[in-house]
């Protein structure tokens, strides 16, 4: 990693606490966040149900559901992305460190969107027009299509971190100096989804699967389609 794709992520993460700052000052604004994120997480279990019903795929979509989509506090993952992107390289391989640094951009641009949206709903009690609403307001098409191809490169990332044999116990040798390093909910996200993505012995359907799915969502609710606001929770 470069010093000025370090100073864009350090930049990106200096964002997300900006806004986090601003919500802060206003519950209101907090509440409808936390309640659009919650949605989104129930919103992302209604379109896979299949997914996280099929044996194969139930874990991966559940990393996804937990450490993609959900309401969960990322506070401490953030500040620990802040402090080892000047020196990831030291610790981490270089296949990990792609993985972090694409993980790090999904997160702002969600962090960033999720505020916009929340600022244009009604109050936290969401319904499916009050999201599509908001999603149409918010406008951004590209930027909800970085959000996707995001997500598909944090998943391909994962993946290819499988096939490699001997990073399994790299990461495992890692455990202990990264929680002395004050990096430990990182190694979990990192221990966790190359042993979910391992586990799943190949992610092409299944990353393909969520592409397709998040992409017609996507377009239908810019185009304010019927038959994809029926098929929202």
């Amino acid at each position: 990693m470069d010093e000025l794709s370090a100073e864009s992520l350090l930049k990106e993460l200096r964002a997300v606490d900006a806004e986090r700052a601003r919500r802060a000052t206003d519950p209101g604004l907090a509440a409808r966040v936390q309640a659009l994120k919650a949605w989104q997480q129930r919103r992302f279990a209604h379109t896979y149900a299949d997914l996280l019903a099929h044996p194969r795929y139930e874990a991966a979509t559940r990393f996804f559901l937990y450490e993609l989509y959900g309401p969960g506090d990322y506070r401490q993952r953030d500040a620990q992305f802040a402090r080892v992107i000047p020196t990831l390289t030291r610790l981490f391989p270089n296949e990990v460190v792609d993985t972090v640094a694409k993980l790090a951009r999904l997160h702002a641009l969600s962090e960033r969107l999720d505020t916009r949206m929340a600022e244009l709903l009604p109050s936290p009690d969401i319904s499916v027009t009050d999201y599509a609403l908001a999603w149409r307001a918010c406008g951004e098409p590209a930027a909800r299509q970085q959000q996707i191809e995001l997500t598909m490169a944090v998943g391909e990332s994962l993946d290819r971190l499988t096939r490699k044999p001997l990073l399994r116990q790299s990461l495992r040798l890692m455990r202990g100096p990264a929680q002395m390093a004050g990096l430990g909910a990182l190694q979990t996200f990192l221990e966790t989804g190359f042993d979910t993505f391992r586990a799943m012995r190949g992610a092409t359907e299944f990353l393909s699967t969520v592409r397709q799915r998040e992409d017609r969502l996507a377009r239908g609710l810019f185009q304010a389609d019927a038959a994809t606001l029926g098929q929202l929770p």
